[in-house]
């Protein structure tokens, strides 16, 4: 965990830099690639799946290093040829994982909150899943464990794999010709966020295009038909821990109103959207028809809403680099209640960019749980006193100052969206 963290330390001012350049490339190009909320929306949801990872909040049903222990034929050294073995390796698994997740029911659900944001830009890139409870994919690393290729190298392999996956979610980058022809470009990748009928369910390589190429999941992006981004049944919400579950809850209400038993078992592993016909009668959902005519969500936050959010945002980016650095000091199970903090935070502020009936309330329990976590530390904040004397009345100030804002903003634009919504 404390490897990882660190590891977050230097990629995340990394992700955040590109991002600024691509907004300010978009703005010299007269183009707008990001909207502000959707903005916070992406970054607050990689708060909350880095803290996850770094908690360890995820169980592998089988890890790769027992794969390696018990399943090896081979003992082979980590030269540079088994660094490519392993990278080749991984991506094929990802190519799998990832066409899985979109076309099983139950799937979709750790992977809904990356196609969530109607826009595509760099930012889209970090919606990254906050529901991935149990692994259950290590298994497609079988062809890797098998020939012998060390734990270690994986270890190394994985995060390059995964921060490589980043810098293709752009619109300000074209076809870029020869290499469209075997690795996976911003063209292939926004045809594979696009909702359009001709692009759905493609392009699944995560660095590779050639596992597309070769199983018959390839589509090239049509000039003709301007990709739409998001998902067919829309989120409806900036709020990152509601997307991650939604589809689970829609799947697990079907299930219980289903009058078969059979629909019952079955809608866990049938085909994404599907659902029982009795109770899509009775209860349908809004559907994606026409793309050309969705309407993007958006909640139109005053300049000073945006902004407090940004603050929110930034704010809650410090906490959590605060838990990062100090982890191996603040231990368990200090850093779970630590984690349960940021989660509450990134729930909290997001519920009111959503100009939610419960942000008051969300942002009272936050500010109580805060209170009470410096209470339970004896007036500090997981050691923070130590640091900076004044950072623990700094941050009960903070959570004071937050609930006072929250209900601000609840009585000046909330009630308002409410009522013009009827």
């Amino acid at each position: 965990m404390e490897a990882y963290a660190q590891a977050l330390n230097i990629a995340i001012p990394i992700f955040f830099l590109l991002i600024l350049i691509e907004e300010a490339a978009a703005r010299w190009m007269g183009v707008s690639v990001n909207r502000g909320l959707d903005m916070v929306s992406s970054l607050s949801s990689g708060i909350t799946n880095v803290v996850k990872d770094v908690l360890g909040l995820s169980i592998a049903i089988i890890s790769y290093a027992w794969m390696v222990e018990h399943l090896a034929i081979f003992t082979i050294k980590a030269t540079w040829l088994v660094f490519v073995l392993a990278f080749v390796a991984k991506d094929f698994a990802g190519y799998w994982t990832h066409r899985l997740e979109h076309t099983v029911n139950f799937l979709w659900n750790r992977h809904i909150i990356h196609h969530s944001s109607e826009e595509f830009n760099l930012s889209c890139a970090l919606r990254q899943s906050i529901s991935e409870v149990f692994r259950i994919f290590t298994f497609l690393m079988l062809p890797a464990a098998l020939i012998g290729i060390p734990t270690a190298v994986i270890a190394v392999i994985a995060p390059i794999q995964l921060f490589a996956q980043f810098w293709y979610h752009t619109r300000l980058i074209g076809k870029m010709g020869f290499l469209e022809t075997f690795l996976v470009t911003p063209s292939h990748h926004r045809v594979h966020h696009a909702i359009n009928e001709v692009y759905l369910d493609k392009n699944y390589g995560q660095i590779f295009i050639i596992w597309d190429k070769l199983f018959g999941t390839f589509q090239p992006e049509l000039a003709e038909v301007p990709p739409v981004y998001g998902v067919k049944r829309p989120v409806q919400t900036w709020n990152p821990v509601l997307i991650g579950w939604q589809h689970f809850w829609l799947l697990l209400t079907d299930a219980w109103r289903a009058r078969s038993w059979w629909d019952k078992l079955r809608i866990w592993f049938m085909p994404t959207g599907w659902r029982p016909a009795d109770v899509a009668a009775a209860y349908p959902v809004s559907v994606v028809e026409d793309v050309s005519r969705l309407e993007k969500y958006d909640t139109h936050p005053s300049l000073a809403l945006t902004t407090w959010s940004w603050a929110q945002l930034l704010v809650t980016l410090g906490l959590m680099f605060y838990l990062f650095n100090q982890i191996a000091l603040i231990g368990i199970p200090g850093m779970f209640w630590y984690g349960g903090f940021l989660f509450a935070s990134v729930f909290s502020y997001t519920t009111l960019m959503d100009k939610s009936r419960w942000a008051v309330v969300s942002e009272a329990l936050r500010a109580a749980f805060g209170l009470w976590l410096i209470w339970w530390q004896g007036g500090d904040w997981f050691g923070l006193g130590g640091l900076w004397p004044m950072g623990v009345y700094a941050l009960a100030s903070y959570l004071l100052v937050s609930l006072g804002m929250a209900a601000f903003f609840s009585k000046r634009e909330v009630e308002q969206w409410l009522m013009s919504r009827g």
